[in-house]
């Protein structure tokens, strides 16, 4: 199936693109063309609010292929973003150079503090941009692989694959808290000053990352539906609804598993990638396990298995939380909490889901109404 075809079958989908092209437009056009006096003029501030959101519903897609689709629980997702933030990071810190607290051209700042005479074997290379934006894939695709790989092959399932998942996540932030692992220790990455030669503060390098994150958004749903469209797709739905049943039909389960559980994570890592030179930090809570249960309730709001339910559910979510965390911090929690409860309860299916009801409901009220009157 080519692309043209599945978006015309698509039609939320398309929607959903032509929103999104139209929202980077708009905001990039507000903040860059509309002068500082105006009341439409949007700060670059707002602009990156929205790029951060952006980069979360990457990650809310990535999420979703493997349990909306897949049935795979991963609550270790938020690794996979954050060793590719931690890619991007480095390459960024070396971009300092000299211009550092310590004015040292080749060591970041901690090493200096610390009193490292080296840069450690694993930070060679990341100097080079493209270099940088490989190892945003490798990384996250290559542990992916490897776990994926051990854990399907053993037949790893339910809520002990979710359990194994959520260990990985917090073995990682452990071993990155660590000063002796040469990434920052608990303050991590920050106080980048470019990337690719531009100013990190200037409005143009801020909104030109902001369309590339809204791109990449828009390639990566076009690239999962079509991977669930496909041959391959239907097979892994099939998985998700009856793994024992596809397996006995003769298919390789674990083969199909492990691709999809690595492509998502290479969606995860990308998402990272592009979350930190707009936030401009990466640390360890990044791999809290707290956050990768977030992202699995960014999906279940939107509803899992329909790609634009969990961009939906990321960008609100998040918003609420930015809100929430803005006005009573303390609550922030607890609001979490109880919306995961109340959608477990009363929606299953996320708002998309709701939605979709709502919508058969009405056509059917139509339908009726239609019958009378003849």
């Amino acid at each position: 199936m080519d692309i043209a075809n599945l978006l015309a079958q698509d039609r939320v989908g398309k929607l959903f693109l032509m929103v999104l092209a139209l929202m980077a437009i708009a905001i990039s056009a507000l903040n860059l063309l509309v002068p500082d006096s105006s009341a439409m003029h949007l700060s670059t501030f707002t602009v990156t609010v929205v790029g951060k959101y952006l980069t979360y519903a990457l990650l809310a897609l990535a999420v979703d292929l493997v349990w909306g689709y897949c049935g795979i629980l991963s609550l270790g997702h938020g690794a996979f973003f954050a060793l590719g933030g931690y890619a991007m990071g480095i390459y960024m810190m070396r971009q300092i150079g000299d211009r550092g607290v310590y004015g040292n051209a080749l060591l970041p700042d901690f090493m200096v503090f610390l009193n490292w005479k080296e840069l450690p074997w694993y930070w060679q290379g990341f100097d080079q941009f493209w270099f940088a934006s490989l190892m945003v894939v490798l990384v996250p695709g290559i542990l992916a692989c490897l776990f994926g790989w051990l854990a399907f092959r053993s037949r790893v399932t339910g809520v002990y694959l979710s359990i194994i998942t959520q260990a990985l996540t917090y073995a990682l932030m452990l071993a990155f808290f660590r000063n002796e692992m040469g990434f920052g220790g608990n303050n991590g990455l920050t106080d980048f000053k470019e990337i690719l030669g531009y100013n990190l503060q200037k409005d143009g390098t801020r909104v030109t990352i902001f369309l590339l994150t809204a791109l990449l958004l828009g390639l990566g749903y076009i690239a999962s539906r079509f991977v669930v469209e496909s041959k391959m797709g239907r097979v892994v739905t099939a998985i998700r609804d009856a793994e024992s049943r596809t397996r006995f039909i003769g298919y390789k389960v674990e083969h199909f598993k492990l691709w999809v559980f690595v492509f998502s994570a290479v969606l995860a890592g990308i998402a990272g990638a592009l979350y930190v030179p707009q936030v401009g930090i990466i640390n360890p809570s990044e791999f809290s396990p707290l956050n990768s249960l977030e992202l699995v309730i960014w999906v279940a709001v939107g509803g899992r298995g329909t790609l634009y339910g969990a961009v939906l559910g990321a960008i609100l979510v998040n918003y609420a939380k930015t809100v929430f965390t803005g006005i009573l911090p303390e609550v922030w929690l607890f609001a979490l909490g109880g919306l995961f409860v109340s959608v477990t309860l009363f929606m299953p299916d996320g708002l998309v889901g709701m939605a979709r009801k709502l919508a058969s409901v009405r056509g059917l009220g139509l339908k009726l109404n239609q019958r009378s009157k003849l």
